[in-house]
Protein backbone atom coordinates (compact mmCIF):
# COMPACT_ATOMS: atom_id res chain seq x y z
CA UNK A 1 0.00 0.00 0.00
CA UNK A 2 1.29 3.54 -0.61
CA UNK A 3 1.90 5.26 2.28
CA UNK A 4 1.67 8.71 2.64
CA UNK A 5 4.72 11.25 2.67
CA UNK A 6 5.77 12.38 6.04
CA UNK A 7 6.88 15.92 4.33
CA UNK A 8 3.60 15.93 2.33
CA UNK A 9 4.72 19.68 1.28
CA UNK A 10 7.98 18.93 0.81
CA UNK A 11 7.63 16.02 -1.33
CA UNK A 12 5.36 18.18 -3.59
CA UNK A 13 7.75 20.63 -4.20
CA UNK A 14 10.49 17.85 -4.86
CA UNK A 15 8.29 16.32 -7.33
CA UNK A 16 7.85 19.63 -9.09
CA UNK A 17 11.81 20.08 -9.22
CA UNK A 18 11.98 23.22 -7.18
CA UNK A 19 13.93 21.53 -4.14
CA UNK A 20 16.15 19.24 -4.08
CA UNK A 21 17.53 16.44 -2.28
CA UNK A 22 19.36 18.35 0.15
CA UNK A 23 16.55 20.54 0.80
CA UNK A 24 14.72 17.67 1.47
CA UNK A 25 17.51 16.74 4.29
CA UNK A 26 17.17 20.10 6.00
CA UNK A 27 13.30 19.94 6.36
CA UNK A 28 13.73 17.07 7.79
CA UNK A 29 16.31 17.78 10.61
CA UNK A 30 14.79 21.11 11.39
CA UNK A 31 11.57 19.42 11.93
CA UNK A 32 13.11 16.35 13.75
CA UNK A 33 14.67 18.33 16.73
CA UNK A 34 13.29 18.25 19.92
CA UNK A 35 12.24 21.89 19.78
CA UNK A 36 10.19 20.85 16.74
CA UNK A 37 8.57 17.78 18.56
CA UNK A 38 7.31 20.19 21.09
CA UNK A 39 4.94 22.54 18.37
CA UNK A 40 1.37 21.05 18.05
CA UNK A 41 0.45 19.33 15.28
CA UNK A 42 -1.16 21.76 13.34
CA UNK A 43 1.72 24.24 14.18
CA UNK A 44 3.84 21.59 13.07
CA UNK A 45 2.27 21.07 9.62
CA UNK A 46 2.38 24.72 8.75
CA UNK A 47 5.71 24.90 9.84
CA UNK A 48 7.00 21.95 7.10
CA UNK A 49 4.20 23.86 4.56
CA UNK A 50 6.81 27.14 5.37
CA UNK A 51 9.77 25.26 5.00
CA UNK A 52 8.65 23.51 1.63
CA UNK A 53 8.01 27.52 0.25
CA UNK A 54 10.92 28.50 1.00
CA UNK A 55 13.34 25.57 -0.88
CA UNK A 56 12.83 27.13 -4.11
CA UNK A 57 14.56 30.33 -2.97
CA UNK A 58 16.84 29.24 -0.54
CA UNK A 59 20.07 27.22 -0.63
CA UNK A 60 20.48 24.52 1.96
CA UNK A 61 22.36 26.36 4.15
CA UNK A 62 20.08 29.58 4.41
CA UNK A 63 17.16 27.57 4.72
CA UNK A 64 18.57 25.46 7.72
CA UNK A 65 19.32 28.87 9.55
CA UNK A 66 16.12 29.76 8.62
CA UNK A 67 14.12 27.12 9.43
CA UNK A 68 15.69 26.94 12.58
CA UNK A 69 14.74 30.01 13.50
CA UNK A 70 11.12 29.76 12.39
CA UNK A 71 11.02 26.51 15.13
CA UNK A 72 12.03 28.94 17.44
CA UNK A 73 9.90 31.53 17.09
CA UNK A 74 7.24 28.96 17.08
CA UNK A 75 8.33 27.25 20.30
CA UNK A 76 8.21 29.97 22.64
CA UNK A 77 7.79 28.47 26.04
CA UNK A 78 10.85 26.20 25.51
CA UNK A 79 11.14 23.32 26.85
CA UNK A 80 9.16 21.87 30.14
CA UNK A 81 11.72 23.19 33.26
CA UNK A 82 13.40 21.16 35.50
CA UNK A 83 14.47 22.07 38.61
CA UNK A 84 16.42 18.71 39.38
CA UNK A 85 20.21 19.26 38.93
CA UNK A 86 21.51 17.85 36.33
CA UNK A 87 23.94 14.38 36.87
CA UNK A 88 27.51 14.61 37.40
CA UNK A 89 29.71 12.23 35.91
CA UNK A 90 33.10 12.16 37.25
CA UNK A 91 35.15 9.19 36.20
CA UNK A 92 38.87 8.30 34.87
CA UNK A 93 39.60 5.34 32.70
CA UNK A 94 43.48 4.05 32.47
CA UNK A 95 43.32 1.59 29.52
CA UNK A 96 47.05 -0.30 29.31
CA UNK A 97 48.57 -0.70 25.45
CA UNK A 98 48.04 -4.06 23.97
CA UNK A 99 51.57 -5.04 22.42
CA UNK A 100 53.23 -2.01 23.51
CA UNK A 101 54.54 -0.09 26.38
CA UNK A 102 52.53 2.69 27.64
CA UNK A 103 48.84 3.43 27.90
CA UNK A 104 46.08 6.02 27.53
CA UNK A 105 44.22 8.09 30.59
CA UNK A 106 41.03 9.90 29.51
CA UNK A 107 39.04 11.34 32.53
CA UNK A 108 35.62 13.73 32.67
CA UNK A 109 34.89 15.44 35.83
CA UNK A 110 31.83 17.33 36.23
CA UNK A 111 32.13 18.60 39.35
CA UNK A 112 34.17 21.64 39.40
CA UNK A 113 36.00 21.38 42.60
CA UNK A 114 37.60 17.73 41.75
CA UNK A 115 38.75 19.28 38.20
CA UNK A 116 40.15 22.77 39.44
CA UNK A 117 42.10 19.95 41.96
CA UNK A 118 43.84 18.29 38.99
CA UNK A 119 43.98 20.97 36.89
CA UNK A 120 45.73 23.26 39.43
CA UNK A 121 48.24 20.96 40.61
CA UNK A 122 49.21 19.62 36.24
CA UNK A 123 49.24 23.28 35.60
CA UNK A 124 51.67 24.79 39.21
CA UNK A 125 54.08 21.70 37.39
CA UNK A 126 53.65 22.18 33.68
CA UNK A 127 55.13 25.76 33.43
CA UNK A 128 58.23 25.58 30.72
CA UNK A 129 61.40 25.17 33.53
CA UNK A 130 63.75 26.81 31.72
CA UNK A 131 64.07 29.18 28.52
CA UNK A 132 65.09 26.32 25.87
CA UNK A 133 62.20 23.91 27.32
CA UNK A 134 61.64 22.55 23.88
CA UNK A 135 58.35 20.29 24.87
CA UNK A 136 54.60 21.37 23.71
CA UNK A 137 52.19 21.84 25.98
CA UNK A 138 50.49 18.35 25.91
CA UNK A 139 54.03 17.03 26.78
CA UNK A 140 54.28 19.55 29.92
CA UNK A 141 51.11 18.64 31.16
CA UNK A 142 51.60 14.52 30.85
CA UNK A 143 54.95 15.05 32.79
CA UNK A 144 53.69 17.40 35.19
CA UNK A 145 50.55 14.46 35.96
CA UNK A 146 53.40 11.81 36.22
CA UNK A 147 55.64 13.90 38.22
CA UNK A 148 52.92 14.93 41.12
CA UNK A 149 52.21 11.19 41.39
CA UNK A 150 55.92 9.66 41.31
CA UNK A 151 55.99 12.39 44.28
CA UNK A 152 53.01 10.82 46.18
CA UNK A 153 54.51 7.04 45.54
CA UNK A 154 57.56 8.39 47.44
CA UNK A 155 56.09 10.71 49.74
CA UNK A 156 52.76 10.85 50.33
CA UNK A 157 50.49 8.86 52.72
CA UNK A 158 48.51 6.23 50.52
CA UNK A 159 46.31 3.18 51.57
CA UNK A 160 48.27 -0.13 51.50
CA UNK A 161 48.54 -2.22 48.79
CA UNK A 162 48.31 -6.07 48.84
CA UNK A 163 49.68 -5.63 52.33
CA UNK A 164 52.91 -2.90 51.39
CA UNK A 165 52.80 0.51 50.73
CA UNK A 166 52.93 0.72 46.34
CA UNK A 167 56.12 1.29 44.99
CA UNK A 168 56.99 0.47 41.00
CA UNK A 169 57.79 -3.48 40.80
CA UNK A 170 60.57 -4.07 37.95
CA UNK A 171 60.27 -7.50 36.99
CA UNK A 172 63.47 -8.71 35.36
CA UNK A 173 64.11 -12.03 33.66
CA UNK A 174 67.29 -13.63 33.97
CA UNK A 175 68.97 -13.98 30.94
CA UNK A 176 68.35 -9.84 30.79
CA UNK A 177 69.83 -9.53 34.45
CA UNK A 178 73.41 -11.54 33.28
CA UNK A 179 73.00 -9.02 29.83
CA UNK A 180 73.20 -5.92 32.34
CA UNK A 181 69.66 -5.34 32.51
CA UNK A 182 68.10 -4.23 28.97
CA UNK A 183 64.77 -5.09 29.70
CA UNK A 184 61.97 -4.83 32.91
CA UNK A 185 58.45 -5.13 32.67
CA UNK A 186 56.50 -2.45 35.15
CA UNK A 187 52.91 -3.74 36.91
CA UNK A 188 50.84 -1.27 34.80
CA UNK A 189 53.29 0.20 32.03
CA UNK A 190 54.31 -2.64 30.19
CA UNK A 191 58.22 -3.25 29.19
CA UNK A 192 60.33 -0.48 29.87
CA UNK A 193 63.09 0.71 27.39
CA UNK A 194 66.47 0.54 28.15
CA UNK A 195 66.60 4.42 28.76
CA UNK A 196 64.10 4.50 31.21
CA UNK A 197 65.08 1.37 32.51
CA UNK A 198 68.21 3.02 33.36
CA UNK A 199 66.65 6.24 34.58
CA UNK A 200 64.71 4.17 37.18
CA UNK A 201 67.63 2.04 38.33
CA UNK A 202 69.75 5.91 39.42
CA UNK A 203 67.75 6.51 42.13
CA UNK A 204 65.00 3.79 43.09
CA UNK A 205 63.74 1.82 45.86
CA UNK A 206 64.08 -1.84 45.04
CA UNK A 207 63.13 -5.26 45.53
CA UNK A 208 64.63 -7.50 43.02
CA UNK A 209 62.68 -10.34 41.38
CA UNK A 210 64.50 -12.34 39.50
CA UNK A 211 62.57 -14.34 36.93
CA UNK A 212 63.86 -18.03 35.35
CA UNK A 213 63.32 -19.13 31.50
CA UNK A 214 59.66 -20.30 32.26
CA UNK A 215 58.29 -17.43 34.00
CA UNK A 216 58.94 -18.19 37.58
CA UNK A 217 60.47 -15.90 40.26
CA UNK A 218 63.75 -17.57 41.19
CA UNK A 219 64.38 -15.00 43.93
CA UNK A 220 63.07 -11.97 45.76
CA UNK A 221 65.37 -9.96 47.04
CA UNK A 222 65.27 -7.20 50.24
CA UNK A 223 63.96 -4.26 49.95
CA UNK A 224 67.11 -1.32 49.07
CA UNK A 225 68.07 1.92 47.71
CA UNK A 226 70.26 1.94 45.36
CA UNK A 227 71.27 5.73 46.86
CA UNK A 228 71.64 5.29 50.38
CA UNK A 229 70.20 8.24 52.15
CA UNK A 230 73.28 9.69 53.89
CA UNK A 231 74.90 9.82 50.41
CA UNK A 232 71.42 11.27 49.29
CA UNK A 233 72.04 14.01 51.80
CA UNK A 234 75.31 14.93 50.73
CA UNK A 235 73.85 15.52 46.93
CA UNK A 236 71.28 17.70 48.55
CA UNK A 237 73.87 19.54 50.93
CA UNK A 238 76.21 20.56 47.42
CA UNK A 239 73.45 21.55 44.96
CA UNK A 240 70.65 22.22 47.05
CA UNK A 241 68.03 20.73 44.21
CA UNK A 242 68.01 20.35 41.22
CA UNK A 243 71.34 21.26 39.74
CA UNK A 244 70.61 21.52 36.23
CA UNK A 245 71.26 25.02 34.70
CA UNK A 246 67.94 27.16 35.40
CA UNK A 247 65.62 24.80 36.84
CA UNK A 248 66.01 24.62 40.77
CA UNK A 249 63.05 22.51 42.11
CA UNK A 250 63.83 21.38 45.57
CA UNK A 251 65.16 18.21 46.82
CA UNK A 252 61.44 16.67 47.31
CA UNK A 253 60.76 17.05 43.41
CA UNK A 254 64.68 15.52 42.84
CA UNK A 255 66.40 12.04 42.18
CA UNK A 256 69.75 11.16 42.37
CA UNK A 257 71.69 10.64 38.39
CA UNK A 258 74.97 8.06 38.29
CA UNK A 259 76.97 10.22 35.64
CA UNK A 260 78.91 7.30 34.73
CA UNK A 261 76.01 5.01 34.57
CA UNK A 262 75.59 1.77 36.78
CA UNK A 263 75.34 -0.50 33.83
CA UNK A 264 78.76 0.28 32.63
CA UNK A 265 80.00 -0.13 36.19
CA UNK A 266 79.85 3.55 37.44
CA UNK A 267 80.53 3.74 41.57
CA UNK A 268 77.52 5.15 43.64
CA UNK A 269 79.63 7.63 44.78
CA UNK A 270 79.48 11.54 45.29
CA UNK A 271 81.70 12.61 42.87
CA UNK A 272 79.33 10.29 40.29
CA UNK A 273 76.41 11.80 41.45
CA UNK A 274 73.84 14.99 40.44
CA UNK A 275 70.92 15.39 41.67
CA UNK A 276 67.72 16.35 38.52
CA UNK A 277 64.65 16.83 39.17
CA UNK A 278 62.27 14.00 36.48
CA UNK A 279 61.98 16.28 33.88
CA UNK A 280 65.24 16.92 33.61
CA UNK A 281 66.56 13.27 34.69
CA UNK A 282 64.72 12.25 31.65
CA UNK A 283 66.25 14.72 29.24
CA UNK A 284 69.55 13.22 29.97
CA UNK A 285 68.48 9.77 29.47
CA UNK A 286 66.50 10.47 26.53
CA UNK A 287 68.69 13.46 24.62
CA UNK A 288 72.13 14.28 23.52
CA UNK A 289 72.82 16.61 26.72
CA UNK A 290 75.67 14.94 29.04
CA UNK A 291 76.52 15.77 32.41
CA UNK A 292 80.03 15.00 34.35
CA UNK A 293 81.21 16.17 37.17
CA UNK A 294 84.15 18.83 37.14
CA UNK A 295 85.92 20.33 40.43
CA UNK A 296 83.83 18.32 42.17
CA UNK A 297 80.55 20.08 40.76
CA UNK A 298 78.67 18.50 38.01
CA UNK A 299 78.22 20.38 34.82
CA UNK A 300 75.74 19.93 31.56
CA UNK A 301 76.87 20.27 27.84
CA UNK A 302 74.35 21.00 25.79
CA UNK A 303 73.74 18.92 22.24
CA UNK A 304 75.00 20.76 18.84
CA UNK A 305 71.80 21.94 17.78
CA UNK A 306 71.22 24.14 21.21
CA UNK A 307 75.07 25.37 20.89
CA UNK A 308 77.08 24.16 18.24
CA UNK A 309 80.36 24.96 20.45
CA UNK A 310 78.62 22.92 22.77
CA UNK A 311 80.03 24.96 25.55
CA UNK A 312 79.49 23.52 29.28
CA UNK A 313 76.55 25.25 31.89
CA UNK A 314 76.57 25.01 35.61
CA UNK A 315 74.49 26.08 38.28
CA UNK A 316 75.30 29.02 40.34
CA UNK A 317 77.00 28.14 43.64
CA UNK A 318 75.68 31.57 45.80
CA UNK A 319 76.45 29.54 48.44
CA UNK A 320 80.12 28.75 47.63
CA UNK A 321 81.10 32.64 47.17
CA UNK A 322 83.23 33.97 49.69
Amino acid sequence: AALPAPLPATAAEFAAGRASVRHVEVVARVLGTAAAERLAPQVWAGAELQLAAKAGEYTPSELHAWGTALVEALDQDGAEPDDRPPPQINELHLTRHRGRPGGTLKGRFDDAAMFDAVAAVVDAKAKPLTGEDERSAAQRQAEALAEVCGFVLDHGDLPHAGGGRPHLNVLVRLEDLENRCRAAVLDFGGTVTPESLRMLACDAAVVPIVMGGKGQPLDVGRLTRTIPDGLRRAVVARGGGCEFPGCGRPPSWCEVHHVVGWQEGGPTALHNLAMLCRVHHRLLHHSDWIVRIRDGLPEFIPPAWIDPQRRPRAAPRPHAVA
